[in-house]
């Protein structure tokens, strides 16, 4: 009879045929075996000598004299009953399997196997009765199933536990934290805590414990959407761009392929209101400031490019600045707001009054702090400030002469958190009082001091911090 058309017992006495891939060597000497399984949670091994089954005999274990003993399974009431002794002991179900009761009580499943260079070694299956004795049955089949392949159960176990791992370190929450740590530092306190606090109330809930390579753009879009709902656009839009950040993070340090925030493009309802184009990035921002700094145009454009982000006045009321309405002593430009029809006060920092010092004596013949090129009696045309910086090659899509407001209001209050009132009054909107009259121009005027020294200092800062 050729190995593969062996006969195998069954529990009725009866035989089947046996396929040749079950006939494996023995483990305890050099006789043929064969594995086959007689109920879904064990297997048994039996010699087949001269071509010939013996099955399980004593006359089997005669010739092979090291293998193990057949045992009786254990009970569900003989392991509740087990009690712990001076010394562990060991209750034997077959086939490796045996529960071993430590002197403390605790009862655990380990499994003896030998690896595939033929040394005895050992698993774990857990603690009795969080794994059940079906449970210890069931870890010990797919043992023997890994063992019937030529694969070591010992170390598949460390290899799916070092895969798990991974897995749990490339989470978007494990990254975006880490994301969180190396950048913050550079950040103001207040902006920082809102980033940090939009990700644990908005985005780590649904998605932190997810690997960010499997992220797809549709889960993303659910969780902005969820935002959306509540009626926070503008934060949903925050949202994605923190996002991408850290996706972006991820594929830089090699755990990510791509930016999956970049597909939902157009995907989220647009912020209402008319905004113009305006820079709001941190690290943006002081690019286009050294950018501003390298103009090669006019000096009396450059001087007024500079000085627009340290006033954040609308681009007319810039263009007719007049001498006649700027205070050095008293630091400070008083103009009448055409838009309002009310007088409005501009606190100068000590950066403002240093290019407005510097440009004096160009200018101090005209009434125009920023006159015309073609004539000191008219102020700067309406283009001037927009062609200088398409001539930088800033994209009127990204940036405008109204934009260094828009850049003002988003990083006072998210990134250095002032009042928004303080900030409203700042960019000469109409703020009324609780009875809703209109505040007075002088209305806070101590704080807003402050608040355009220390923009004035943020945004020197953002300039310095080159990458």
């Amino acid at each position: 009879m050729d190995a593969g058309s062996i006969p195998a017992a069954s529990t009725n006495n009866t035989f089947q045929e046996v396929p040749e891939s079950l006939i494996k060597p023995c483990f305890h000497c050099e006789n043929t075996a064969l594995l086959f399984l007689v109920d879904p949670t064990k297997f048994l091994t039996s010699h087949i000598f001269g071509g010939t089954f013996e099955g399980i005999s004593q006359h089997q274990k005669d010739r092979c004299p090291q293998m193990a003993k057949i045992v009786k399974p254990l009970t569900a009431a003989q392991i509740k009953n087990s009690k712990p002794k001076d010394k562990p002991y060991k209750l034997a179900d077959g086939n490796g399997l045996y529960l071993e009761v430590m002197p403390t009580g605790s009862k655990l499943w380990r499994m003896k196997y030998k690896q595939t260079n033929g040394k005895e070694s050992r698993l774990s299956f857990g603690k009795y009765p969080v794994v059940s004795l079906e449970q210890a049955r069931k870890k010990r089949a797919d043992a023997q199933r890994l063992q019937a392949n030529g694969v070591d159960p010992g170390a598949h176990n460390k290899a799916m536990k070092a895969a798990s791992e991974a897995e749990r370190q490339n989470t978007f929450e494990v990254i975006a934290r880490e994301w969180f740590e190396k950048f913050s530092t550079e950040w103001v306190e207040s902006h920082a805590s809102k980033i940090i606090r939009r990700l644990e109330r908005d985005v780590f809930p649904l998605i932190g414990r997810r690997p960010i390579s499997e992220i797809r753009a549709p889960e993303l879009l659910g969780v902005l959407q969820q935002i959306e709902e509540r009626g926070a656009v503008e934060t949903a839009h925050r949202c994605k761009s923190n996002c991408g950040q850290i996706f972006r993070y991820a594929i830089a340090t090699g755990r990510l392929q791509r930016d999956i925030s970049q597909d939902l493009k157009g995907a989220l309802k647009p912020v209402s209101g008319k905004h113009f184009a305006a820079i709001t990035e941190p690290t943006r921002v002081g690019e286009l400031l050294r950018q501003i700094d390298g103009y090669s145009g006019t000096f009396i454009v450059k001087c007024a490019l500079r000085l627009a982000p340290y006033v954040f006045v609308r681009p007319g009321e810039l263009r007719h600045a007049l001498w006649q309405d700027i205070d050095f002593e008293k630091k400070e430009w008083r103009f009448f707001v055409s838009k309002t029809k009310s007088q409005h006060i501009v606190p100068l920092a000590q950066q403002a009054i240093h290019i407005l010092k510097e440009i004096q004596p160009h200018t101090d013949q005209s009434e125009y702090v920023f006159h015309s090129p073609r004539s000191r009696s008219r102020p700067l045309s309406d283009n001037a400030i927009l062609a200088a910086l398409r001539q930088m090659g800033i994209s009127r899509e990204e940036m405008t002469g109204h934009g260094f407001r828009a850049m003002a209001r988003t990083l006072l209050d998210e990134v250095l958190g002032f009042r928004p009132d303080h900030i409203e009054h700042q960019l000469a909107h109409e703020v009324k009082d609780p009875l809703g009259r209109a505040y007075n121009r002088t209305s806070h005027l101590d704080a807003r001091r402050k608040m355009m020294q220390d923009w004035a200092d943020y945004l020197d800062t953002l300039k310095a911090a080159k990458e």
